[in-house]
Formats: C-alpha cells, sequence, structure tokens
C-alpha cells in the first residue's frame, strides 16, 4: 500500500515536526505546502494519497485548501491538524470532506495512529 502524503502548514518548523512523524511511520513526503492554495495546486500535480492541513494560513486558509482539493478528487483524504479546536471549525472542516482533525501540540503517536487507521479505512472502502 502506497503513503505518499502532502503536508500543509504555514510555518516551516510545523511541516518539519508532521513530515518527520510522518517518515518514521513509513510515508513519503511528496511536497510541502505553505497554504491552502498551493496545497490544492500541489494536490492536483502530484496526486499524493493523503493531505495533513493546517487551518489558520496565509492567502487560502485550510478549509478554503479542503474544499478546492475535495471539488477536485471527492475521495481525496485530508486530516486537519491545526492549534484552533473550535468545535465549530472541526465540524465545518468535517462536513466539507476532512476525515479527522489533529489538535496541535500533538504526540507523534496521535498523528501516525491517525493517519494509519485513515488510510487503511481509504484503502478498504476504495477496493
Amino acid at each position: 500500500m502506497s503513503k505518499r502524503i502532502l503536508v500543509c502548514d504555514d510555518s516551516m518548523l510545523m511541516r518539519k515536526i508532521v513530515a518527520d512523524a510522518l517518515v518514521e511511520d513509513g510515508w513519503e513526503v511528496v511536497g510541502e505546502a505553505g497554504n491552502g492554495a498551493q496545497a490544492a495546486e500541489m494536490y492536483q500535480e502530484l496526486k499524493p494519497d493523503a493531505v495533513t492541513m493546517d487551518i489558520v494560513m496565509p492567502e487560502y486558509d485550510g478549509i478554503h485548501g479542503l474544499e478546492v482539493i475535495m471539488k477536485f478528487d471527492p475521495n481525496a483524504v485530508v486530516v486537519m491538524v491545526s492549534a484552533i479546536s473550535k468545535t465549530e471549525l472541526i465540524s465545518d472542516a468535517i462536513r466539507k470532506g476532512a476525515q479527522d482533525f489533529i489538535v496541535k501540540p500533538f504526540l507523534p503517536e496521535l498523528l501516525q495512529e491517525t493517519m494509519t487507521r485513515i488510510i487503511n479505512a481509504h484503502s478498504v472502502n476504495a477496493s
């Protein structure tokens, strides 16, 4: 099973933390984006198996990036990773297609377990 990920966060440090945790768990980071617009563009170009997406970013925020990705690929696997844990934002992201929501700061194991669970469920449903 392929495990190619696009990491989207406006913080270079957070992209590294997310990428390092996922690489340790067998993922291949195929791209990094600094905002939702870059993420949407890179998603269409790279066609990763999954995306981690921050919410608060310049230009396109993560919710807008999620919407664009889901319009391009309704089966996209997107997990929101954000310090913003407002219930309405989480609900909005899930309603718009995100598979899960992880609140920063997080333990690497939580990110790894969440991504593995979601990609496994997605590959079973896609079969």
